[in-house]
């Protein structure tokens, strides 16, 4: 499977954006996807995931509240809605897909497909 990231970008502060994840290849409802992040000399870490039917999502603990995975079947499209974003929020975000796996996996080695990533920087 394909995966395109985008909507990333340059912000303040403070400010919203939209990452959009579009998924090609195969069929869309059969994976879960997931949101990671990682920041220059970090850990890629987990941001967000939504299962197949996207009836079920998971936050990492540092996003709870403030970003919202959302899912579009009839689009093949997953969206990240980030909004009072922080300058610790930069960092290039991947979605990524995954098959088989009971709820929404946070560890990306479970994660078999990944787009190539969309630089998201905030300002301070």
């Amino acid at each position: 499977v394909q995966l395109q990231a985008s909507g990333g970008g340059l912000v303040q502060t403070g400010a919203s954006l939209r990452l959009s994840c579009t998924v090609s290849g195969r069929t869309f409802t059969n994976f879960a996807v997931g949101w990671f992040r990682q920041a220059p000399g970090k850990e890629r870490e987990f941001v967000a995931g939504i299962i197949e039917s996207g009836g079920s999502t998971r936050y990492a603990d540092s996003v709870k509240g403030r970003f919202t995975i959302s899912r579009d079947n009839a689009k093949n499209t997953v969206y990240l809605q980030m909004n009072s974003l922080k300058p610790e929020d930069t960092a290039v975000y991947y979605c990524a897909a995954t098959r088989g796996s009971i709820g929404v996996p946070i560890n990306f080695t479970y994660y078999t497909d990944w787009g190539q990533g969309t630089l998201v920087t905030v300002s301070s």
